[in-house]
């Protein structure tokens, strides 16, 4: 019982801040501080400019060589291949509107790793775990982004989106582009200049207040009932069902220690707060994103200690 309060506490330490910011985002647009106009460019801003900030400085700080487990990356993309297939398959049967299926199959499925999930990382593994989980990041930022950019595509395909549109806007994602400009400061060991190293962090240090107001200023708790039954399903198959297969996958496949743990919180983190951006972005449903984001944030507090704590008792890290 110890092992496990010590855990929830620790995880709560990570998750509540965040839960603080969108909840006061929500006040701020409940007595009129903020507006939809400030929702909309803040979303923008994130989107175009500093989460792909906060991308680039984190892979291009990171020594790709001494941490790349091609095993690893493998099976992550392949059981995150195959997840999503089977959501596609699962929102079909579910006959969501056309605006709310991809944004379903992206809250069921893409996890906000590259800010809860390195953490947890670290204070699990310190500065090893850290740099694992940096490596393995610059794998989930391009496939989650090419993903998420085709979920939110096919539902809407009329006469003015192509393939060649969504090809188009995969190529031309700014979170892609951060990685593919990162990975040769991470492989050959670059570094930016001092102050191209400052302006990077302050614009990387913006992403998270502002993407987590925008989130709250979007809320709408009725909205929140309304959509109790998809935004429910997204939340178990994002914090209980996806990580216990994933992690038992990784298991049977031989991985163990530092390894499995990793995965586990990639599978188990809340869904990330891009998801709402990207979204947005799209002309997807706004509200629904928002709403699973709230409901993984919070429900993660447990499942994710819960996680630890049943990887530690049985001794797999």
């Amino acid at each position: 019982m110890n092992l496990y309060l010590e855990t929830l506490l620790f995880t709560s330490d990570i998750v509540v801040p965040i839960f603080f910011i969108v909840f006061l985002g929500y006040l701020l647009r409940r007595y009129r501080v903020i507006d939809e106009g400030f929702v909309t460019t803040s979303s923008r801003l994130v989107f175009t400019i500093t989460l792909p900030a906060l991308v680039f400085m984190s892979i291009s700080q990171t020594d790709f060589k001494a941490v790349f487990n091609p095993q690893l990356l493998l099976l992550f993309a392949a059981f995150t291949l195959a997840t999503v297939a089977l959501l596609w398959w699962f929102s079909g049967r579910m006959k969501l509107a056309a605006n709310a299926r991809g944004v379903f199959v992206q809250g069921a499925f893409r996890g906000n790793f590259g800010i809860v999930g390195l953490a947890v990382c670290f204070n699990m593994f310190a500065e090893p775990g850290l740099a694992q989980a940096s490596v393995v990041l610059a794998c989930v930022i391009p496939l989650y982004n090419v993903l998420s950019v085709l979920v939110l595509s096919i539902p809407r395909q009329d006469s003015r989106v192509s393939p060649r549109k969504i090809i188009r806007d995969i190529i031309t994602n700014p979170l892609i582009l951060s990685v593919v400009f990162a990975m040769p400061f991470s492989y050959n060991g670059w570094h930016l200049p001092v102050i191209g190293d400052a302006i990077g962090n302050y614009f990387a240090s913006l992403t998270l207040p502002l993407a987590l107001l925008a989130i709250g200023g979007s809320l709408d708790l009725k909205s929140l009932r309304n959509s109790s039954v998809t935004a429910g399903w997204a939340t178990a198959l994002k914090l209980v069902i996806i990580p216990v297969a994933g992690t038992l996958l990784a298991w049977l496949y031989g991985f163990r220690g530092q390894d499995v743990g990793i995965l586990m919180v990639l599978y188990a983190c809340p869904t990330a707060a891009a998801s709402f951006v990207m979204a947005k972005a799209m002309q997807g449903d706004a509200q629904l994103a928002a709403n699973i984001i709230l409901t993984t944030t919070l429900g993660c507090v447990l499942t994710l200690s819960g996680g630890i704590y049943l990887l530690r008792l049985w001794q797999v890290i």
